[in-house]
This record gives C-alpha cells, sequence and structure tokens, in this order.
C-alpha cells in the first residue's frame, strides 16, 4: 500500500527534493499517520507540499479550502505539474466540471478537490462528503478563520460544523504563513483540530528591512510613498487603505496598476498577470491583493496607511524577499489613521435583532435559509449572530440550526452573545493599540514583531530603521515572567506573555486583548500569576 512509503520517499518521486525543509517532515508524519496538524510556515517553505505528500500517503480524496478563485486555480495547476488529480470548484464552475469534482471526491484515489468555503457549506457539495468523505481537508491560509470570519465571509467559522458532521471524520490541517498565539488557538478551537500536531516554524525574515517614517500631514505622507516607491528598484507593492487611494496613487506613479476587489475580475487578472510577468513595475491595492501570490523578487512592500494589527501587517510585508534577497518594508504613519480600523471594531449586535434570532431557532430546527427569511436578517449578518449565540450556549449549528437542551432564558441568550461580542470588539481595539506602538518604538522592530508572534529574540536586529539609528538595546528577557509564560491576573483572567522585559511585561489575555503591565506594580499587588 502507498502508506507503507515514507515521506522522503514520496516527496522526492513527486516533487523531486532530496531534503525536506524544516517542519515538512514533521508536518507530513503527522498528517500521514492520521494526526490533525497546525502547521504556521514562512511563506515560500513549501506548505503546500505538505499536504500534497500527506493525501498521496493517505490514499483517497482531499479537500482544500483556500479564500481566492486565483489562489486555487494557481495552486492546482501546481499539482497538476506534479502529476496529481486536481479539481476547481468556484462559483463560475459549470455542471460538467462539478460533476468531474464530486465523482473524484467519491473515488478511492488520491484527488485534490479546491473550494472557497462559500462552495464547501453548498448542499450539493455537503452532500456528496456526507456520502463520501474526504480523507483529508486541508484549510489553507488558515489566519482568515480569525481576520475574516466574525465579519467579512463568516462561513469561515462553519467548517468545523461541516468536519464534525461527516460520517467518517477526515484528517485535518489548518496551514498558514503568519499566526500569533491567539490566532492559533481560534484556527484549533474553530476547526475543532483534535490533539493536532502544532508546527511552528521561524517567523523571522531577515532579508526584510523594516522601517517606519511617521507624518503629521496627510499630503506630505502621500508625497512621500510616491517618491519612495519611484526610488526603490525593483518590483514592488504598495498597499492603500481605499479603492479611491489605490486609483490615486497608480495615476501618480510610472508603471503602476490599481487593484481591488471592486474592479472586474478580467481587469483584476491582467493587473495580476502584468505584475508576474513584470510588465507592471508596481501594484498598489487594498489587502486583496497578495496571498498567494508567488512572485519572488518582490523587492519592496510600502503600507501608505497603517493596518488594524501588527497580524496583518506581517502578513502583508512578508510577500517581499521571498527570493532571500533584501526588500524593504516601510509603513507611512500617521496616527489619525488608526481611526478608520478602529471604526471597523465599533458597533455592537442590535440587541433585539440577536433576540429575534434567538427565538426563531426557539421554535424548532430550522434552516439559515429559513431564518433569514424568517427574521430579514442578511445571510452574512445571520452567521455571525448564530456563532454568538453558539459560544454563548444558547444555540447549536448543525445541518439545521437547533436550540441547545434546556436553553437558557432569551434575555440571558441575548445578554452573553452581546458580551461575547463586546470582548471580541475589545480585543481587536488592542491589536490596533499593538500596531500603534511598534509605529512608535524606539526599540528594534523585528524583536517587537517576533516576539508578539511568540518566537523568544533578545538580540537588536540590525536590519530596522531603529536599530541602524542605534536607538535599540540589547534587552533579555524578564525572568519573572519570560516570553511564552502563562499566566493569570486577578481581574482579567488567564493569558500568555508575548513580551516581557525590563520593568514592563506585555500580555494577551483570552478574554480582553492585550495589556501592557508594569513590573512593579504586578509584584507588589500581587496581580499576576503563572500558571
Amino acid at each position: 500500500m502507498e502508506r507503507r512509503r515514507g515521506v522522503a520517499e514520496v516527496a522526492g518521486d513527486l516533487l523531486g527534493v532530496r531534503e525536506l525543509r524544516p517542519g515538512q517532515r514533521e508536518a507530513m508524519e503527522a498528517l500521514a499517520g492520521g494526526r490533525d496538524a497546525l502547521v504556521v510556515m514562512p511563506t515560500g517553505s513549501g506548505k503546500s507540499a505538505v499536504y500534497e505528500v500527506a493525501g498521496v500517503l493517505l490514499g483517497g480524496p482531499v479537500v482544500v479550502v483556500s479564500p481566492l478563485v486565483s489562489l486555487q486555480r494557481d495552486q492546482a495547476l501546481g499539482l497538476r505539474e506534479n502529476g496529481l488529480e486536481t479539481h476547481v470548484l468556484n462559483a463560475t464552475a459549470g455542471r460538467a466540471r462539478r460533476e468531474r469534482a464530486h465523482a473524484a471526491l467519491a473515488a478511492d484515489r488520491p484527488a485534490f478537490v479546491f473550494m472557497a468555503p462559500e462552495q464547501l457549506l453548498r448542499d450539493d457539495v455537503r452532500a456528496r462528503l456526507g456520502e463520501s468523505p474526504p480523507r483529508l481537508l486541508v484549510v489553507d491560509e488558515a489566519h482568515c478563520i480569525s481576520a475574516w470570519g466574525h465579519d467579512f465571509r463568516p462561513d469561515y467559522l462553519r467548517l468545523g460544523a461541516v468536519v464534525a458532521a461527516l460520517r467518517d471524520r477526515p484528517v485535518v490541517a489548518a496551514l498558514t504563513a503568519t499566526a500569533a498565539p491567539p490566532v492559533r488557538a481560534e484556527i484549533v478551537e474553530r476547526l475543532g483540530m483534535r490533539d493536532p500536531a502544532e508546527i511552528v516554524k521561524g517567523f523571522d525574515r531577515p532579508e526584510i528591512r523594516l522601517s517606519v517614517r511617521r507624518f503629521g500631514d496627510a499630503d506630505d505622507r502621500a508625497d512621500a510613498v510616491v517618491r519612495t516607491a519611484e526610488e526603490l528598484d525593483g518590483p514592488g507593492i504598495v498597499y492603500a487603505a481605499t479603492r479611491k487611494d489605490t486609483t490615486r496613487y497608480a495615476e501618480r506613479l510610472r508603471s503602476a496598476r490599481a487593484y481591488h476587489a471592486g474592479l472586474r475580475k478580467k481587469e483584476r487578472d491582467a493587473v495580476q498577470a502584468e505584475f508576474m510577468d513584470g510588465r507592471t513595475r508596481i501594484v498598489v491595492a487594498t489587502s486583496a491583493f497578495g496571498m498567494g501570490i508567488d512572485k519572488p523578487d518582490i523587492r519592496f512592500v510600502l503600507h501608505s496607511h497603517v493596518t488594524g494589527s501588527p497580524d496583518e501587517y506581517y502578513q502583508e510585508i512578508g510577500r517581499a524577499g521571498r527570493d532571500g534577497d533584501p526588500a524593504e518594508a516601510v509603513c507611512f504613519y500617521r496616527s489619525e489613521d488608526l481611526g478608520l480600523p478602529r471604526f471597523f471594531t465599533g458597533g455592537l449586535p442590535d440587541e433585539d435583532t440577536v433576540a429575534a434570532v434567538y427565538e426563531a431557532v426557539t421554535e424548532g430546527p430550522v434552516t439559515r435559509r429559513e431564518l433569514a427569511a424568517r427574521t430579514g436578517v442578511s445571510a452574512r449578518r445571520l452567521a455571525v449572530l448564530l456563532d454568538l449565540l453558539a459560544e454563548a450556549g444558547a444555540v447549536r449549528l448543525l445541518r439545521r440550526v437547533r436550540p441547545v437542551p434546556d436553553p437558557p432564558s432569551r434575555d440571558a441568550a441575548v445578554g452573553a452573545a452581546v458580551r461575547l461580542a463586546g470582548n471580541r470588539r475589545d480585543v481587536e481595539r488592542t491589536r490596533i493599540e499593538m500596531m500603534r506602538r511598534y509605529c512608535e518604538l524606539t526599540d528594534c522592530r523585528r524583536r517587537f514583531l517576533l516576539r508578539y508572534f511568540g518566537e523568544a529574540y533578545d538580540r537588536p536586529c540590525g536590519r530596522c530603521d531603529n536599530c541602524e539609528a542605534g536607538r535599540a538595546e540589547a534587552r533579555a528577557d524578564n525572568r519573572t515572567f519570560p516570553t511564552g509564560t502563562r499566566v493569570e491576573h486577578r481581574e482579567w483572567g488567564p493569558g500568555q506573555v508575548v513580551e516581557g522585559e525590563g520593568d514592563r511585561v506585555t500580555v494577551l489575555f483570552d478574554d480582553v486583548g492585550y495589556r501592557e503591565l508594569l513590573v512593579e506594580s504586578v509584584l507588589d499587588n500581587d496581580l499576576l500569576k503563572r500558571v
């Protein structure tokens, strides 16, 4: 049987590689052995090879959940070049293509079917998987569960329920290049992963030089963005906050094109193709661009605005320097710009709307479509509210939405759901504040980011503006609360130290987000204990 072959042998035959990269073997062996795996590895380190080899060794169909049609297409093409059977299911797939994909899911052979979460949740796809569950279910770019699931694409939050409903549960793999400890924990919880192997390999990208330029005037900032993009050599990406900004910057730059979700698909594809083959040197984009772009020679990533979190920022700058040669990541910072991400974290769900959804569920099992019709709530908003009610222990999300046995009162259910929404908002706002800290930092920027992602890093990097200016200092972990330590606060509950040095310690609390504490005050008042 194929399973008897080792991962190195299959990788050699399939991919032509002589030596597996750090983390690849461990992840492949875990999945091929039937164990779930969360794999966090830098872009370009061969994450797709992990599920290719594991799928071949498991000997059956593999479902790959991937967020973007262009990314699915590129991933499928790469697997076909390795001689593997692949299919792509998306909104443009016709009947014949769907039938071929469904047939592959029902066959007892390795075949890779790529789809977005919205496709996986279609009734016909779920029915097929119910009859013939895949051997392996892969969630690529798994950080989207946390980054997009709570508002933009709530179907990401339902993936775990799909897995749980299958007759024979597949092995589950979650892959991403960037995930801080709380994001990793949420991925595991949301997907219902069972004792997963967690393979987390170095976040450090030493080839990328980090810098921040601060501005008080928006026009001065815009001029500096244009000037810097023109001065830097090679291909680059300029990220802008709005669609209008992408057009404005693209018009001012030579050999530049705008890219955003409001463009027709044909135009977006043309921009991407021109960038990939060098006809366009610069793409000015919203965050819609870049995920899965396999262009190793990107020499710079400029942010004309502040992102909503270090998670988002590090994901985007990681698209530079994948060939290992020097690259630049510059953030052009105005403190006023943080109002935009704060705006998107504002607002709690309307209590009357939550109550209407809950009361409709208590009447008996109901489909989401019926529930949307009864309540007048859009499908996207309904998914978010149901997730809150489920997390509050008030409903069960199966093929139909059902009340829990001995359900709480309406007021208790609504109150719990709104409190959870408030906690999420507060955590997101603390991530915004961590991004402010990064931008206003006078210490080593790389050390700050790596510690944010849970990686111990003591020395100044020498490759950021603060190090080059001599401002960064050699700082070891605080001995009382070193990085990575699990702690509990008397008021804020459990958390994890993400940065502990000198007289301060920064803790990511499970329920209230990031907090910076004075060690002396913590010790004097016995506020924090190690657990």
